[in-house]
């Protein structure tokens, strides 16, 4: 799930964060653990290894998370862990494929917009109290609550007849939701979608417990009555976040007892090799190590496949100088990432040049960003409102101290050393990152990166360029852009929808409202050999109840 990464300064340890890989079974001779696609890997749930037990605590480290409300979330350290606590009407597997979840099928009218879901009669809360359309209801309702509202709500669900209407307070009740009994409810949208049912997999539309939420006020996030394969038993700001395993799990009981999820912090490498946690990325100054096969720690090395993820510095185009396209583009020319990638971050990215990433559905090798070019950018800042009178330029970046990341660093000093261009860096707190963010209160914004919820590119142009869209930070306006992601919201072909994207897509990055600077490359990992079942997949989904400890 979504959402905003915090791509620096260690890029090379985005798949921590974001991806998880499944490597039971392989050969403890190999050099190199390859992981494959989830298409490829393990069994459905209940399916397990004869050999696999149940029982067993994984650990690994993980950031402080903004929040555990899912109906506030916007970021992939929160959906993480809410994935793993809560469930909604349909979810996103392993291999990227919506299918039921608290529901156990649908209907679809013939218009399109109608969705009759039917509830499993076994759909529990931890607490073992039925899940009924009632609860759906009232989940869907507190989420477009204008009380609690939050900019990813209205994304994910404006599409619901009724939901506007929530939003702004002129009604108490969202109009396209019937309940037509304990076990069905009915959903009707604004137009025929294709990527509807994908967008209720966000945690926006998880289902809460209203008896919950009301006896236990505003800490009901620190003992919530959730759905998921997990319970969360322990929150302890900055230290540590316990889930055990939820017996009343509808698809059948997860298999480890307890995650342990570490909020202190600590050298992970370390903490990896001295047996503290059971995964770790690695990073620069590790791989040459690590990768030698006359390492011991090479039998634990998983090469996992890229994510669905982009590293990218924003502007805020309504601000100055950021309000000039050509010293928008300017700035964007005179980077060279490739010289990046190759002599600062050893190839453990590659340079983005639009932004759908490599293999996610509607990337076009066609749609061409700027690339490296001195002399252009020279003269296009010359030709810019700001070519003799560059105002203060402040790039805010999330963290509390320390380094910015290499990247950026060497970035900063092309734009000072090609252009004349001095930058500030501001760093503030993750939390209060994202709440500027939403606001459109940062110039600039770096130090992030963007990941995919649902495999269609409606998830990254539409949602994160068009005009009246929430998400768009850069206070970015181009009305044919907004035109293309109209007609492809509605269109019913998949080409005709990719052909709207791809067009859409290149005409952002010729006004350049971001610089796309990374997709991820292929991460590299540790994994100890006794976890199992550790699945990979671009984006995020519950895949926790999969894992099993061997011994």
């Amino acid at each position: 799930m979504r959402r905003w990464l915090r791509a620096f300064p260690a890029l090379a340890l985005i798949g921590l964060v974001s991806l998880i890989v499944a490597c039971g079974g392989d050969s403890e001779t190999s050099p190199v653990r390859q992981a494959t696609v989830a298409s490829q890997l393990a069994p459905t749930l209940g399916d397990a290894p004869a050999t696999a037990g149940e029982g067993g605590v994984f650990r690994r480290l993980w950031n402080e998370p903004p929040t555990l409300d899912p109906h506030q979330v916007g970021d992939v350290d929160s959906a993480g862990v809410l994935v793993e606590v809560f469930s909604g009407l349909v979810t996103l597997n392993t291999d990227l494929q919506v299918e039921a979840d608290l529901a156990e099928r649908w209907d679809v009218s013939d218009d399109g917009m109608t969705y009759t879901f039917f509830l499993r009669s076994n759909a529990k809360f931890h607490d073992g109290k039925q899940v009924t359309a009632q609860d759906v209801k009232y989940s869907l309702e507190r989420a477009l609550d204008p009380e609690s509202y939050s900019p990813q709500v209205e994304t994910y669900l404006d599409d619901i007849v009724g939901a506007a209407e929530r939003i702004n307070g002129t009604a108490q009740e969202i109009s396209g939701l019937r309940v037509i009994n304990d076990s069905t409810i009915e959903i009707t949208i604004d137009a025929p979608k294709a990527y509807f049912l994908a967008k209720l997999t966000y945690p926006t539309a998880f289902v809460v417990d209203r008896v919950n939420i009301e006896k236990e006020g505003d800490d009901w996030t620190r003992k919530p009555n959730g759905t998921g394969p997990f319970k969360l038993t322990s929150y302890k700001i900055g230290e540590e976040i316990i889930l055990e395993r939820n017996p009343h799990y509808y698809r059948g009981p997860a298999l480890l007892d307890r995650v342990e999820l570490i909020l202190s912090g600590g050298s992970a490498m370390a903490m990896y090799e001295n047996g503290e946690i059971d995964i770790t990325g690695v990073g620069l100054a590790d791989l040459d190590r690590v990768s030698n096969p006359q390492e011991s720690l090479n039998r634990e090395l998983i090469a996992s496949p890229p994510g669905f993820s982009l590293s990218y510095i924003g502007f805020n185009v309504e601000q100055p100088p950021f309000d000039d396209a050509n010293f928008r583009m300017a700035l964007a020319l005179s980077i060279n990432k490739q010289l990046i990638a190759d002599q600062v971050l050893a190839n453990l990215v590659v340079p983005a040049t639009g932004i759908l990433p490599p293999d996610f559905p509607g990337y076009s090798t066609s749609v061409q960003g700027p690339s490296y070019d001195a002399e252009r950018a020279v003269a296009l800042l010359a030709q810019s409102a700001y070519a003799n009178n560059v105002p203060r330029i402040i790039v805010t970046v999330p963290g509390t101290g320390g380094s910015v990341g290499l990247d950026l660093e060497v970035i900063l000093e092309m734009w000072r050393t090609m252009l004349g261009i001095d930058v500030e860096i501001q760093q503030v707190e993750w939390a209060t990152f994202l709440q500027d963010l939403n606001e459109q209160r940062l110039q600039a914004f770096a130090g992030l990166g963007w990941q995919a919820d649902y495999p269609d590119p409606q998830d990254f142009l539409d949602i994160l360029f068009h005009s009246e869209s929430r998400l768009n930070h850069s206070a970015y306006i181009n009305p044919e852009v907004d035109d293309l992601l109209e007609q492809a919201r509605v269109a019913t072909e998949w080409e005709a929808r990719k052909s709207l994207y791809n067009k859409a897509e290149q005409l952002i990055v010729d006004d350049v409202p971001w610089i796309p600077l990374w997709f991820s490359g292929e991460n590299v990992l540790l994994l100890k050999p006794y976890v199992h079942d550790y699945r990979v997949t671009p984006l995020i989904v519950p895949k926790l109840k999969y894992v099993w400890i061997e011994g």
